[in-house]
């Protein structure tokens, strides 16, 4: 395994785990509209900006592109791992890399939370700060959370 910076040519990449994903996962859990909410949120422009700031990462595995995480400031955000390779320990290590990084500049880290990942969150020590719900372009609606988890004090 290898968590590697993301380059701009890499952009297809981020984008096609996160899509994937998205559509593999979300339909399960969301409406039609929530999840072409999700996969329109995650554009090429948006994950081009987020690269070139230098806040986006990809996981290989035997140099197989198989996750990705960005993460800005104090929050952890497009944290995906292709389905396929789920419960493998790809998504606990780079989230494990990803506070890692977090807690070294700040007290807490922060993540907005889909409802397939917020189990994974719960047992990680994170706690719902506020609830969101957004009406998507389609009327559907988006329900997440906020959640933080605090750096543990030795």
């Amino acid at each position: 395994m290898e968590l590697r910076s993301a380059r701009t040519e890499d952009t297809a990449i981020v984008r096609n785990i996160a899509v994937y994903t998205i559509n593999t996962i979300y339909p399960r859990y969301y409406p039609s509209g929530v999840v072409t909410f999700f996969t329109e949120h995650h554009s090429v422009k948006n994950i081009t900006d987020d690269i070139t700031s230098g806040c986006v990462y990809i996981l290989y595995d035997a140099g197989i592109p198989v996750g990705t995480v960005t993460i800005k400031e104090n929050e952890i955000l497009r944290l995906f791992v292709i389905p396929e390779h789920q419960s493998r320990g790809f998504g606990k290590y780079m989230l494990d890399i990803a506070e890692s990084m977090v807690f070294a500049e700040f007290d807490s880290v922060i993540v907005d939370s889909s409802l397939p990942a917020k189990t994974v969150y719960l047992r990680r020590g994170y706690k719902e700060f506020e609830y969101i719900q957004l009406v998507t372009p389609d009327g559907d609606v988006l329900c997440y959370d906020r959640m933080e988890k605090t750096r543990q004090m030795p």
